[in-house]
């Protein structure tokens, strides 16, 4: 079975969101916690969480991705941004506990100039301070495009973050099919041996979800632009063996691309018709 969907605004909350997965012949979502531009969070409704709990279970609705706002930056030069990426955190997974057993995805941050070591090691103590023993939700490093200062632009980055981390059990990686083009890995001709490096440096148990997106931008250009499925360098048929793949067709896959909800409709119609089953 291809576990299939996309990016949806959480503004309306857990049940609204189900019920446009639903519509779109998806069985699974992602969604922003909060404001992705700033901080604003609105408080939970937990009958709502509990009638999307129990509509999901009736639907199908297999594990949804929450992702971590884009102004987090967890390697920040700056004390106070670093606080405020440790506090997000912390407040976004103490929430996701209500829906518990899905995951939670953010990108590592940009180092600005101090260099990767440092980027890593600041990433990895935030980690270690909000992570608990108890807690369902798998946090997942997501792979980059390197862009800029960007830290997780390389398998052995994303690596180096994981070892450093006490409580690895409840961390993972989301891999993105537009950042890891953009970042030089050729998913297109050689996506076996990307998939085999990826699984010598960091190990595909440890591969939680992917974000199915094609790119504006050729091989290696470092830039992170997504295009819409067989509109990029990409292109449909590598997608296509994406979804496909024996080291990942078991995955949750997840669209960013430039979409609206017929848009995204098309897209996941599109590859369940090309899912082998």
């Amino acid at each position: 079975m291809l576990t299939i969907g996309c990016h949806l605004s959480f503004s309306k909350g857990y049940l609204s969101i189900a019920k446009e997965t639903v519509k779109i012949n998806a069985n699974t979502f992602q969604f922003f916690t909060r404001n992705p531009r700033g901080s604003s969070v609105k408080e939970l409704n937990l009958a709502d969480v509990e009638s999307f709990l129990a509509y999901a279970k009736e639907h199908g609705i297999h594990q949804i991705l929450a992702h971590a706002p884009y102004t987090l930056n967890a390697c920040s030069a700056d004390e106070h941004l670093r606080e405020f990426a440790r506090d997000t955190m912390a407040d976004d997974l103490r929430r996701l506990e209500f829906t518990p057993g899905n995951c939670y995805n953010f990108h590592p941050g940009s180092h600005v100039k101090q260099g990767v070591e440092i980027g890593i090691t600041y990433i990895a103590d935030m980690l270690n301070q909000i992570l608990k023993p108890e807690q369902t939700t798998t946090v997942l490093l997501e792979t980059m495009a390197g862009k800029g200062s960007e830290v997780g632009k390389t398998f052995e980055e994303l690596r180096e973050i994981l070892d450093r981390v006490t409580l690895s059990d409840k961390m993972g990686v989301c891999l993105d099919t537009c950042h890891v083009w953009d970042g030089g890995y050729d998913i297109v001709n050689h996506l076996d041996e990307v998939l085999a490096e990826f699984d010598q440096i960091i190990g595909l148990k440890r591969l939680k979800a992917v974000h199915l997106n094609d790119s504006q931008n050729p091989l290696g250009a470092h830039k992170d632009r997504h295009a819409r499925i067989g509109e990029g360098h990409i292109g449909k048929d590598a997608l296509i063996r994406v979804v496909n793949h024996p080291a990942l067709r078991h995955l949750p896959f997840y669209l960013e691309t430039p979409n609206d909800l017929d848009g995204y409709a098309r897209e996941i119609a599109l590859m369940r018709d090309h899912f082998q089953k």
